[in-house]
């Protein structure tokens, strides 16, 4: 009998092993919960990062708490901090846009997005995966990458042929920033 339950666990433990380790990030779905009420963001993230890199289609209102809202179609640039899935508008510091052409100093409205620097894109040219963000920006014809280690992000744009490339650095806009009085 002891015998047979020595067989029986090498025969398991055999079974066990020979299967293929599965990359477990590659069920990870970062657009879960972008629409909606879920008030979360695709971007580039390291567990416990310092910086989470994502970017911002509007900031005022209680769906676009993290800056991203699935139902969008235009991005006004990308963000450095986020909060994700906390019902609570915070952060959203250090806004960067890439753009070609006359440079602007406004982001625009969602509505016009010609306005300012703001872009339109597609859901179909988006990907997100753990630790990894990227869009292509259709008025621009700049492709986006972003991604994030423990403390730090990188940007990588690749521009198309044109005479003025330009990087928006925008320091006023935050996710619903106001100014509140203390007493």
């Amino acid at each position: 009998m002891k015998r047979l339950y020595v067989i029986l666990f090498c025969v398991v433990f055999a079974f066990s092993y020979s299967y293929k380790a599965q990359n477990i990030t590659e069920l990870v779905n970062p657009f879960i919960g972008t629409g909606g009420h879920g008030h979360t963001f695709p971007g580039a993230t390291a567990p416990f990062g310092m910086v989470q890199l994502s970017p911002d289609t509007y900031n005022h209102d209680w769906d676009w708490c993290s800056g991203y809202h699935y139902s969008d179609s235009s991005i006004m640039g990308f963000k450095h901090t986020h909060l994700s899935g906390t019902g609570g508008a915070d952060q959203g510091d250090i806004l960067i846009m890439p753009t070609v052409g006359q440079l602007k100093f406004i982001s625009g409205s969602r509505e016009n997005p010609d306005e300012g620097y703001r872009s339109r894109f597609t859901h179909e040219t988006e990907k997100a995966f753990p630790g990894y963000y990227s869009v292509f920006l259709d008025d621009y014809k700049i492709k986006v990458e972003l991604t994030a280690t423990k403390r730090a992000g990188f940007h990588r744009y690749i521009f198309p042929e044109s005479e003025q490339s330009n990087v928006v650095i925008d320091l006023q806009h935050g996710i619903s920033d106001e100014t509140v009085d203390a007493q």
